[in-house]
C-alpha cells in the first residue's frame, strides 16, 4: 500500500525579497516561527494584510524563505471573500493570474499577478518516487478514508531530491473530506 501523510494548507503568501523589503523595510529578513514539512521551508513570524476588491484578510502568514516571485495561495472560498477568481495552478505558475494588494508595516505592494488556488499535490523524495514508480508531474488518484471519505483526482506528483513525502490539499478540500493535518491517504493509481 502506498500511503502518505496529508498536510492541510491554509491561505498563505510567498514573497520575493523585493516585496519583503517594500512591506517591511530596506534590508529586512524574514524570521522563522516554525519549520514546515518540506526541508528548508518555514512559517515566518511576519504576516501581511491582503486587500481584494471585495474583502480583506488580516495577518496572512508569510512562508519563507524568499521566492523569485510573490504568490498568494488561497482556497476557492477565500477567493470569493476577496473578490478574485484565481485559477487552480501549481505553485510558481502565476502567469496571467489575478493580482492583489498587500499591506505591511512599512508600505504597500500591488501585485499585478500571483493569486492562485494551489493544485493538490504530493511532494515525493526521489527515492520514494522510484520505489513506487512515480514520475514527476504524473497525475495521481488518492483515497482519503473516514466518515466522509473521498478520492481526489488530478493530484500532481512533484518529485525532487530535497522533498519530504507529504500530500498538500487546501482547507476547502480538507473540510469537505473531513481530513486534518497528519491523516493518511492512499495512492490508488
Amino acid at each position: 500500500m502506498k500511503t502518505v501523510s496529508v498536510g492541510v494548507s491554509g491561505r498563505h503568501i510567498h514573497l520575493s525579497q523585493e516585496h519583503i523589503e517594500a512591506l517591511f523595510g530596506a534590508g529586512y529578513e524574514l524570521t522563522e516561527m516554525k519549520a514546515l514539512s518540506q526541508p528548508g521551508q518555514y512559517a515566518a513570524n511576519e504576516t501581511v494584510e491582503v486587500v481584494g476588491p471585495k474583502g480583506t484578510f488580516n495577518k496572512v502568514r508569510i512562508l519563507g524563505p524568499a521566492r523569485p516571485a510573490s504568490q498568494l495561495e488561497v482556497s476557492r472560498t477565500d477567493a470569493f471573500s476577496l473578490g478574485v477568481n484565481p485559477p487552480v495552478r501549481e505553485s510558481g505558475s502565476i502567469k496571467e493570474t489575478p493580482g492583489i494588494k498587500l499591506r505591511g508595516p512599512a508600505g504597500e505592494v500591488e501585485l499585478q499577478e500571483g493569486v492562485i488556488v494551489a493544485a493538490r499535490h504530493i511532494h515525493f523524495h526521489t527515492s520514494d518516487a522510484e520505489k513506487w514508480g512515480i514520475q514527476d508531474k504524473q497525475q495521481l488518484r488518492v483515497r482519503v478514508g473516514g466518515d466522509r471519505g473521498v478520492v481526489f483526482e488530478n493530484v500532481i506528483a512533484r518529485v525532487h531530491a530535497t522533498f519530504a513525502l507529504d500530500m498538500h490539499i487546501d482547507t476547502d478540500e480538507a473540510n469537505a473530506a473531513g481530513v486534518k493535518n497528519g491523516d493518511t491517504a492512499e495512492i490508488i493509481d
